[in-house]
């Protein structure tokens, strides 16, 4: 059916990529998306407008959609006009900001025409023909577009050449083997000019219109707009800023790049990707397939295509430690003696560059890190593990037969060439490097056994793969990047150095798979593939990509010692959450910089709640570990390190539920209250789970913060639940904040001291903790203790997922056990199944309003406590199993 533009959207999206070959839009109850793409919002101004045609005048500021995007290019009416295109002066813009584009397309615009659309079993196929010539060169007179009902929660079109293949992203995406029965959507087309507007059935909300600007299919640049029915537009990575995205003329550039994360660059990973929250709470977005450089992004039920993420080992969710210029293996051994001697938590110690000689993978300096074996030797005897980095950069300048990686990966042809077949020479900390080609199966062999030559010198348990974007320390290689529309397209997106290959290598470098071109993005992912290895592998990577989940986790980079970095890591960690990654942290207490002891103590209490939590500085900077603060800090740290570890068991399901179904570890609050508006903006505090919410302190000399305290009742986690003389079991008892708060949604001001970070647990729940130790292996020897806060009916529940922590595939073998706790008005209990015994040592339930007079465990009688001032019922079952128990 032929439909006329939705005039009445406030928001509009305007999508721009260098090349796009393959386009895969997918749409769905509750969506992610990306692309490249500028978002726009309705300005309204007084200024003095010339003389134009009707059509031009009729175009309100939100649907003018930018004609003349080049950058560095003066745009005059003459140069809009030549293109066909409306001019119309504006206001100058905000600093950072494009404004209101000058030039703008008219609604008669050239675009393509729908010429025919048939059923096919899935869905429909049809052929959109350019009669016009667009403005950009090559473009495509005949695409083909195929439209799969899925599920019925996910749409995906695809628009190609109809007559040319091309290269497509390398992805493995879900393929439907029948149409959807009863889609939530509608679709509907338009023929002339095409576009698609699809609508949620229930409430008739537009979700996706592209009818609002022309399509543009070029052999290197393609363009595709839409409206938005809201301004809560979230996704879009990866970037620094807050995580809801301004829609004040903002641009958003992926192509993945070496710098530290600084505001409005483009960074390491590449996520077009976005989820726009609508009026009362439904979500939805567009994934756009696309590898190649663009300006913004889309996303649908988005795990569901790209993957769910990989279940970690659960030392992983321990505490690392790190920095760049330990110095030796004797200094890192120092430090982790230190950890050891002051009880504080630590599960991994990491190395930086520095233990590497001179800087080449694959070795380890012989003089200063000699003990680097009985380093990590020692650490597996204390149930602690050795993570080491790798760069993709092979030092190419050893004399020949004396670096067997360069040698062995030259002969095999495995690094990116240059257009003339001439391996790419760049720079990088060894010097002149080759890099691995990873998108050939033959560097992943070449790449493993590189791994296992190292492994039996150093039995490292984890990888650190860096500088994988790939990162160059000159632009394109030592003889730069020839002429020629691969290294200077048509159109450039805003990239850092307005060149594809700034600090990087030429986009026309020569790989198995394709031209680096199309690859740039799906380095870091490739490179993680390779590393896959060993048990359950642990690999932290810096360039990512959709699926990265897959195969890897991620820090957010090299940041800074900054109180507003700290801030900024929070937007950091909920962004990759809607990437399907959650294994993901910041340096705690920031990378570069020198920290103050205030600094590090508040980013430490945050950090022990980044799903990945590592403590890592560079060098030349004073220490930042734990233990060289003053006992007041040092203990505060230590301390929230112990909460972490109490908490292992509840983090570890998470991730399991995260692996098994795509649910978030870390998730912001409106993912939880997506109908409470207040939520949609707040970046300053999350959830673990539905459960646990954490209130950071994010800012200098203050003792109390500010967070925001959704509807319903809300436990302080540290309230004590047992009666004061009750031994071993106080490892809870932290200086209590007060029981309970019962919130109608609002801000509350709550007490922070420098010793404590404020968690709070919702009402309705059963988190399943243990005594921590000071390792993840020394904890999870310890009984459960289950935390039960009842809700208004006095239900709750919860679950725990349980394996021996590091075998592959455990729940696919079935090699775990799987526990449901309930609580309901006439007793709790707790079903499970599985492999692994499981035994409770503790039950603490809040919210228990009047004593009861007998505790019957299994129909036998039991002793508990109860402490009317906290409403709360305390009962020790010490070494009952859960499994198949029942607790009456």
């Amino acid at each position: 059916a032929e439909i006329a533009p939705c005039a009445q959207q406030e928001w509009g999206v305007c999508v721009c990529v260098s090349r796009l070959l393959t386009v895969g839009l997918l749409v769905a109850a509750v969506l992610l998306s990306a692309i490249t793409v500028w978002v726009l919002q309705q300005v309204s101004v007084g200024w003095p407008r010339p003389t134009l045609p009707p059509k031009c005048l009729l175009v309100p500021e939100s649907h003018r959609f930018d004609c003349y995007p080049e950058r560095h290019v003066v745009v005059t009416q003459q140069l809009c006009e030549s293109r066909g295109c409306c001019f119309i002066e504006s206001p100058p813009p905000a600093a950072g900001k494009r404004g209101v584009p000058w030039c703008f397309y008219p609604p008669d615009f050239p675009s393509y025409t729908l010429e025919s659309l048939n059923e096919t079993a899935l869905g429909m196929v049809g052929l959109l023909v350019r009669r016009e010539k667009a403005y950009y060169p090559r473009d495509i007179e005949m695409l083909r577009l195929d439209v799969e009902f899925e599920t019925d929660t996910r749409l995906h079109i695809k628009i190609t050449d109809a007559a040319n293949p091309r290269y497509e992203v390398p992805l493995e995406v879900p393929r439907a083997t029948k149409k959807a029965e009863n889609p939530i959507y509608s679709l509907d087309f338009s023929w002339d000019p095409f576009g698609v507007v699809l609508r949620r059935r229930a409430t008739g909300m537009v979700l996706l219109n592209t009818t609002v600007a022309p399509l543009i299919f070029a052999d290197q640049f393609l363009q595709i707009s839409t409206s938005l029915p809201s301004k809560f537009l979230y996704g879009l990575g990866e970037h620094r800023g807050p995580l809801l995205h301004s829609m004040d003329w903002s641009t958003l550039t992926l192509w993945a790049r070496d710098v530290s994360p600084t505001e409005s660059f483009n960074l390491y990973g590449a996520h077009p990707f976005y989820l726009l929250m609508e009026k009362g709470g439904d979500a939805h977005g567009v994934f756009l397939l696309n590898s190649n450089a663009m300006e913004v992004a889309l996303q649908p039920q988005y795990q569901q295509v790209i993957g769910f993420p990989a279940m970690p080992p659960f030392w992983a969710l321990g505490f690392h430690l790190c920095r760049w210029g330990y110095g030796s293996s004797n200094e890192t051994w120092q430090t982790v003696r230190a950890m050891r001697n002051y009880q504080i938590p630590q599960d991994a110690q990491w190395n930086d560059i520095d233990y590497m000689d001179g800087y080449r993978d694959f070795t380890f300096d012989s003089q200063k890190f000699a003990s680097l074996p009985s380093l990590v030797e020692d650490l597996h005897k204390h149930g602690q593990h050795y993570v080491m980095i790798l760069d993709p950069g092979i030092s190419s300048t050893d004399p020949n037969g004396s670096y067997w990686p360069f040698d062995e990966g030259l002969r095999r042809g495995l690094f990116l060439n240059t257009t003339q077949g001439q391996t790419l020479i760049g720079q990088v900390w060894p010097g002149f490097t080759a890099f691995a080609d990873f998108s050939n199966p033959d560097t992943h062999q070449w790449w493993l056994e590189n791994l296992q030559r190292f492994h039996a010198h150093v039995p490292f348990d984890g990888l650190w793969i860096d500088m994988n974007e790939p990162s160059n320390f000159m632009d394109g290689s030592e003889e730069g990047c020839p002429p020629g529309e691969l290294d200077s397209p048509p159109y450039t997106p805003a990239v850092l150095g307005d060149s594809l290959s700034a600090k990087t290598v030429c986009a026309s470098a020569k790989q198995k798979a394709s031209v680096h071109y199309n690859l740039h993005n799906l380095y870091g992912l490739m490179e993680a593939k390779a590393t896959i290895w060993g048990k359950r592998p642990f690999v932290i990577s810096r360039s990512t990509f959709p699926s990265q989940g897959r195969y890897s986790g991620h820090w957010l980079g090299d940041n800074r010692s900054q109180w507003k970095d700290m801030y900024y890591s929070i937007p950091g960690l909920l962004s990759f959450s809607l990437f399907g990654i959650p294994l993901v942290g910041a340096d705690i207490c920031g990378f570069s910089g020198s920290t103050s002891e205030e600094l590090c103590t508040r980013w430490m209490q945050l950090g022990a709640f980044y799903p990945f939590a590592r403590n890592h500085n560079t060098q030349n900077e004073k220490a930042q570990d734990p233990t060289v603060f003053s006992p007041a800090a040092r203990t505060a740290m230590k301390n929230v390190l112990l909460t972490r570890y109490s908490l292992l068991p509840f983090l570890y399901t998470l991730f399991h539920r995260a692996h098994l179904q795509g649910d978030t570890v870390a998730r912001p609050l409106f993912f939880e209250f997506p109908q409470d508006v207040t939520t949609l903006g707040l970046d300053r505090q999350f959830l673990w789970g539905r459960s646990l919410l954490v209130t950071p302190v994010l800012d200098p000399g203050v003792d109390s913060v500010t967070g925001y305290v959704p509807r319903g009742t809300w436990y302080d986690f540290y309230t004590p639940c047992v009666v004061p003389l009750t031994p071993s079991y106080l490892y809870l008892l932290l200086p209590a904040q007060g029981s309970s708060m019962n919130s109608s949604g609002e801000m509350v001001k709550m007490s922070a001291p420098l010793d404590h970070l404020n968690l709070h647990i919702r009402e309705g729940a059963i988190l399943p903790t243990q005594k921590p130790g000071t390792t993840s292996e020394a904890t999870r020897r310890n009984p459960l203790c289950l935390i039960v806060t009842l809700s208004s009916s006095d239900t709750a529940w919860g679950d725990l997922f349980w394996d021996d922590g590091e075998s592959l595939d455990t729940f696919e073998q079935g090699s775990y056990s799987y526990v449901v706790f309930n609580v309901t008005q006439v007793g709790c209990s707790g079903e499970g199944r599985g492999a692994t015994e499981v035994t409770i040592g503790t039950l603490s339930i809040f919210g228990v309003r009047e004593p009861p007079s007998k505790i019957l465990l299994n129909g036998q009688e039991k002793p508990f406590s109860y402490l009317d001032n906290q409403v709360c019922l305390h009962l020790r079952v010490l070494g009952h199993r859960v499994l198949p128990a029942w607790f009456p």
